[in-house]
């Protein structure tokens, strides 16, 4: 089993309103087999040991799913490998001695509240303004009532992938959620059960968006490069147009 030794700067703050800073961290045997959060299980194993405090960062599912492993590697979210998210990321994309910048997202959105985790309730806020189709409570309808087309029910998925990790916002410049606001708006405004409140949908969302602090897009195209699931910024298209039609009618 090839093993190396990894440097690793990562970003220590104590709370929102600390003042952080990067501390130096070195460890040895590292395996080319360990995923990146294992490989930081033994940071902190190393970090008890020694009596200091362990880093926190954020996870879950470590399976590419939950999105919650939302860190900035060297500079990129996620990491240098395109459609993986961080907790899929192996060590073997390393090599011996080389040193790993590890810091949270950095938006004014996303406050940090400790070490590397920050707090993406702001999505939740957006998603709570109008991603979701009203339906009547009581007996579940017939699976089949309402027919959509197979393109549709494709486009629809590959929307509804976006595991809002946080990716598009740490890569835009402008720390722009136009991918993810997008990403969720296409996801039902293309849907047969989506289009009663398509409207009043798209104008809650987009206006959430913006009094979350979130800034604008402006065509950069940084959020689909390092999005892990791979969210075309069609969604972005896709959403202005429906804004200016919900504006105007």
């Amino acid at each position: 089993m090839s093993t190396m030794t990894i440097n690793l700067k990562v970003w220590r703050q104590k709370n929102q309103n600390a003042q952080g800073s990067f501390q130096d961290y070195t460890l040895s045997d590292v395996s080319e087999h360990m995923s990146f959060l294992e490989m930081l299980d033994v940071l902190n194993e190393q970090l008890i040991k020694e009596d200091k405090d362990p880093v926190e960062f954020d996870y879950d599912c470590r399976e590419g799913i939950c999105g919650s492993c939302n860190m900035v590697i060297n500079g990129r979210a996620h990491g240098p490998k395109r459609l993986t998210a961080a907790c899929q990321l192996h060590m073997r994309n390393y090599s011996d001695g080389d040193t790993i910048v590890i810091e949270p997202p950095r938006a004014a959105a996303f406050p940090v509240i400790k070490d590397l985790v920050v707090d993406r309730s702001a999505f939740d806020r957006i998603i709570e303004a109008g991603g979701y189709v009203s339906v009547k409570t009581g007996a579940a309808p017939e699976a089949n009532l309402i027919p959509v087309e197979q393109h549709t029910s494709n486009v629809a998925f590959d929307y509804a992938t976006c595991i809002g990790c946080g990716a598009c916002v740490a890569a835009c410049p402008n720390s722009s959620a136009s991918l993810f606001t997008g990403a969720k708006l296409a996801h039902l405004n293309s849907l047969p059960q989506g289009q009663p409140e398509r409207k009043l949908r798209t104008l809650a969302m987009v206006e959430q968006m913006e009094k979350e602090g979130f800034g604008d897009c402006s065509n950069y195209a940084e959020c689909e490069a390092v999005c892990p699931v791979g969210i075309s910024i069609a969604a972005i298209a896709e959403m202005r147009k429906d804004y200016v039609k919900a504006s105007f009618s």
